[in-house]
This record gives C-alpha cells, sequence and structure tokens, in this order.
C-alpha cells in the first residue's frame, strides 16, 4: 500500500534495544513497547530476579530478549553488559537509558555522600552508558540512537529537598545537547524524555500524600500525573527513523507544568 513507508516509520523490526533500568517500571515499559514495534531486547539491571522474569514474559510472546547485569557505578560491569547483549542479539542499534534515583535532603543539609551517590548513578552512569553505546555504534557504522529518561526537574526546582537531583538531571539534558552535538557526525541520535511524576514504586509515598498529591496535580494543566504508558510512545518514536531529524533534544512529557512556570 501507498501508506507503508509511514507505518515503516516507526518500525524497530530487527533493531537490537537495550534498555538499562529495564527491570523498573519505566524501563519494563519501554522494553515491552520497542518489542510491540519488532525490536530484539536486551534488558539490563541489577536485580536478577526481576530481570528474568521480564525477558521470560518478553520471551512468552515472542519476542527475542535476554538480561545482561550492569552497574552504572562500574564502568567495566557496563561494558561487559553491553558486550554479551551484543553477542546474544547482534551490535546495538538504540540505548534507553532508564537508570535513576533520589536522596532527598534540605539543600542545607546535602551530606556528599548523598550528593555523590545522586550525581553518580544520574549523570555519571548516563554518560558511562552512552558512551559505551556510542562506540559500539561507531565501531558498526550504525545510526543508532540514544535516549535518557530526564525529568521536568531537569529544568524547574521544588519546593523539597531536591539539590543532587535538580542538579543531575539539568547536568544530563545539557549533557544530552552535547554528546549529540559531537556524534551527529556518526548519525548518531541522542535525546532526552522528560516525565513529571510518574505513578512507580519510587514514588508511590509521594503521591499518595493527599496533600502533595493535591496540590502537585493542581498546578499540572492536564490535571494528572503521568502514567508509564504516557511515556513509551515517545521512546518509540525517538528510537525509529520517524524522528531522524530530532537530536539534541529533551522533549517534557509533564501535561504543561514547564508552559505555565
Amino acid at each position: 500500500m501507498a501508506f507503508d513507508r509511514y507505518a515503516k516509520l516507526f518500525s524497530l523490526q530487527d533493531k537490537m534495544v537495550m534498555v538499562a533500568g529495564g527491570t523498573g517500571a519505566i524501563g519494563s515499559a519501554m522494553a515491552r513497547a520497542a518489542a510491540g514495534f519488532g525490536a530484539k531486547i536486551a534488558i539490563a539491571g541489577f536485580d536478577e530476579h526481576r530481570r528474568a522474569k521480564i525477558v521470560a514474559e518478553l520471551r512468552e510472546e515472542g519476542v527475542t530478549a535476554t538480561g545482561v547485569f550492569i552497574n552504572v557505578l562500574d564502568i567495566a560491569t557496563v561494558k561487559e553488559g553491553l558486550a554479551e547483549a551484543e553477542r546474544a542479539l547482534g551490535p546495538i542499534d538504540v540505548l534507553i537509558n532508564t537508570v535513576g534515583t533520589h536522596i532527598e535532603q534540605p539543600a542545607e543539609e546535602v551530606t556528599l555522600e548523598a550528593w555523590d551517590k545522586v550525581m553518580d548513578v544520574n549523570l555519571r552512569g548516563a554518560f558511562i552508558l552512552s558512551q559505551a553505546a556510542a562506540q559500539s555504534m561507531i565501531a558498526h557504522q550504525i545510526r543508532g540512537s540514544i535516549i535518557h529518561v530526564t525529568s521536568v526537574r531537569s529544568n524547574l526546582g521544588i519546593r523539597r529537598g531536591y539539590a543532587a537531583y535538580v542538579a543531575s538531571k539539568g547536568g544530563l539534558a545539557i549533557l544530552i545537547k552535547q554528546l549529540a552535538t559531537e556524534w551527529a557526525k556518526y548519525g548518531i541520535r541522542v535525546n532526552g524524555i522528560a516525565p513529571t511524576f510518574t505513578r512507580t514504586a519510587l514514588v508511590a509515598d509521594y503521591l499518595e500524600d493527599p496533600n502533595f498529591y493535591n496540590a502537585l496535580v493542581s498546578r499540572i494543566p492536564l490535571g494528572r500525573v503521568a502514567e508509564t504508558d504516557d511515556l513509551v510512545g515517545l521512546a518509540v518514536f525517538l528510537a525509529s527513523e520517524a524522528s531522524s531529524m530530532i537530536t539534541g533534544q529533551n522533549i517534557f512529557v509533564d501535561g504543561g507544568i514547564t508552559a505555565t512556570q
């Protein structure tokens, strides 16, 4: 059909997609969405039981999938995890990074240990993952896509103890622009997905606090927080040829909150 080429723009058929943090709620949802568009999936994470469970679920649906151990604080495990995934599935085409952490402390009380932990996981880890993926893409002459989950807090402060978190996500947002600029000559695109609060176990305590939740959604024009399914379409889009002219962007999935700030 004449319109088939438009559908093919979103196809990830036979693409190798590695999802770092693929055992989490956001990562596993993005992995399943990419699989739905034909991708081979490498679930990269810390928790062996969760990796095995998600990989088994994908395989039951006919998806070519594998699980690999990585710890973004240890560059050797990232490189070995990627190499293991590539031995099983072929060279990486797409990296989706959903790894992140947060330690809440008032700015005047932030410990250097907490600061370093958040920065190491959210920013240093993102660079290590990006570099490993890009090295493989360059070596295999793959015009790949690197996607990081950032946060609306890469652009907005919050009246809570988020100093380390916002610094790490703001740093990641500008790192995305820099990597996109440097690696464009190889055809590698680098982008970010910046959600507002997304309903996951990581933020359950916040969202179950009616005072916090009501104050939060009152500032979001669409009147709700994000669900994981709100993020997966953008991940597929940025992984696919449909976004072949988009790089260096940190795209907000925030119900309009940044439009009002």
